[in-house]
């Protein structure tokens, strides 16, 4: 199961050439993670935040532009001991064509030891829903 969020391209995320930024591809990623860790119980509150971010990648596909309303879909294709790799998808909202993709590594990660920690089951059974087909689960 996918895990979908919306976005619409603000003015400021565009560069000279009145294509999207580069960088912005980033943030819409980086939003579509947020929703995703609240709907799947991580939640939102800084005080108490476990995930740390330790890879972040974007293939740029198609050009973007002002104003157009992006479809970013995200899924989980590997969870490990105490990490896990989501990969991204933006798509075109009305046309559904591909216009990047990318991939991001996640620690369950303890702040006060500063090491990664195993994610618990109930996180990992939240994460194994949203499993691409055909990808792999390691550490069990």
């Amino acid at each position: 199961m996918a895990h979908e969020t919306t976005v619409k391209v603000r003015f400021s995320e565009t560069d000279a050439l009145g294509h999207i930024s580069n960088i912005s591809y980033f943030i819409y990623m980086e939003e579509a993670r947020t929703d995703f860790f609240e709907e799947i119980g991580f939640g939102t509150d800084i005080a108490d935040w476990k995930i740390i971010l330790v890879s972040a990648k974007c293939d740029f596909v198609r050009q973007g532009h002002f104003n157009q309303r992006l479809k970013v879909i995200t899924e989980i294709s590997r969870i490990g001991n105490s990490s896990f790799m989501m990969v991204h998808q933006i798509l075109d909202e009305k046309t559904g064509e591909l216009i990047a993709k990318g991939e991001a590594g996640a620690v369950y990660f303890n702040f006060e030891t500063q090491k990664g920690e195993p994610l618990p089951a109930k996180y990992k059974g939240k994460l194994e829903r949203h499993l691409v087909k055909g990808a792999t689960q390691h550490g069990k």
